[in-house]
């Protein structure tokens, strides 16, 4: 059974950093993507980073480019996405989702086969 943990949520300032982790278990992941995804308090969940775990292609939703990093660490099964500069309107319960495929283009919550338990993040001003 696939199981995808996040950690590294918290409450940061505005301006502050957070990395969250996304640890991959119960198969090998050669040909899938990983995705992050969003979801404020009455919100719709909203696709934020992708990565392809095969060749490493990646997309960034347009609010956070330039902000946001998304890695992967092949060895230990392990995704991250690094957040700068953080603003009040990133507050919400980061997802991290699973589907199989070879390019990173997936953005939309229902082409994913797996999900994690999400990890909150809020940001002050």
């Amino acid at each position: 059974q696939v199981q995808l943990v996040e950690s590294g949520g918290g409450l940061v300032q505005a301006g502050g950093s957070l990395r969250l982790s996304c640890a991959a278990s119960g198969r090998t992941f050669g040909n899938y993507v990983m995705g992050w995804f969003r979801q404020a308090p009455g919100k719709e969940r909203e696709f934020v980073a992708s990565i392809s775990w095969s060749i490493g292609n990646i997309v960034y939703a347009d609010s956070v480019k330039g902000r946001f990093t998304i890695s992967r660490d092949n060895a230990k099964y392990t995704v991250y996405l690094q957040m700068n500069s953080l603003k009040p309107e990133d507050t919400a319960v980061y997802y991290c989702a699973a589907k199989s495929g070879f390019y990173a283009s997936y953005k939309s919550p229902s082409e994913y086969e797996y999900w994690g338990q999400g990890t909150q993040v809020t940001v002050s001003s």
